[in-house]
């Protein structure tokens, strides 16, 4: 999967979504074998020859210059987070690459626990949560065990543990969306992760949502997203998720949850994080 074909993938993707029109062409045919631009009309362009382009999206062009790829984003009207995967994944190390194992060091783990009022974990590149507080353990999967024991993975849960995960998100498909964006970073930063290129796959054999989301290649940078979240206890909150990347930046961060001040969404916080001190104490 990848590297090799992550490129191809991703180009090909971003061609399907743009008509001949929205760059000057005429459509043609009524009827066009291919969804969006062909190869032959990105190429001229994007200033690049047509086998040329043709072997960037075969992931046989490892030099390619960044103003070609400047170019070919301009055609593909690409935004400023796809422009950083693309050239990512145009420089993606080798596959075979070792990567360390992932480590909680024991200061995320105290910052995490330091958030009292906000929902707070620990994230690893794959998605496995690495660490909570209370609050964030209520908010996102009271159905696991708080302490001890094996951590969920989220986008896991989202897509495996079907029923929960529709109650919990309102809009379920953004944020399935979200998750794939998230896989897809670390994809094409960590390309030699045997444990992020096992998930995918098992997702892909299990999950008919995520086959279908993942041939899209959504890319988003994740690192401020507000969602509804619909809590069985205290209704729905519109919360911010701020993920602030640790300085070492092996694709571990953590994420805090917070409401507008003063809004609807802080009083329900609010007396959740009552509900869980109660039930802690």
């Amino acid at each position: 999967m990848y590297p090799s074909s992550a490129l191809g993938e991703f180009l090909r993707s971003r061609r399907a979504r743009v008509r001949p029109e929205d760059v000057g062409l005429s459509p043609g045919v009524k009827h066009r074998r291919v969804s969006g631009l062909r190869r032959e009309e990105l190429a001229p362009l994007a200033g690049v020859s047509v086998g040329y382009y043709t072997r960037l999206e075969q992931g046989q062009s490892p030099n390619v210059s960044d103003e070609v790829l400047d170019s070919v984003a301009r055609v593909l009207r690409l935004d400023r987070d796809e422009v950083a995967h693309l050239r990512r994944l145009a420089r993606v190390a080798r596959a075979d690459e070792k990567v360390r194992p992932e480590l909680l060091r024991p200061g995320i783990k105290l910052m995490v626990d330091s958030f009292i009022e906000a929902p707070a974990i620990a994230v690893g590149r794959r998605g496995d949560i690495l660490a909570w507080n209370r609050l964030a353990h209520a908010l996102l999967a009271p159905h696991w065990p708080f302490e001890g024991g094996e951590k969920p993975n989220f986008v896991r849960v989202d897509f495996l543990e079907w029923e929960f995960s529709r109650r919990l998100y309102v809009d379920w498909e953004q944020k399935a969306r979200d998750d794939i964006a998230y896989l897809e970073g670390s994809l094409s930063r960590f390309p030699g992760d045997a444990g992020l290129i096992a998930l995918i796959e098992e997702l892909l054999a299990l999950s008919p949502e995520f086959r279908a989301l993942w041939t899209e290649h959504p890319v988003n940078n994740c690192a401020s997203i507000s969602r509804d979240y619909r809590h069985p206890d205290v209704g729905v909150m519109t919360l911010t998720a701020e993920f602030l990347r640790t300085p070492d930046d092996e694709g571990q961060g953590v994420t805090v949850f917070q409401a507008e001040a003063g809004s609807p969404s802080e009083g329900r916080l609010r007396r959740l994080a009552d509900s869980v001190t109660v039930a802690a104490g």
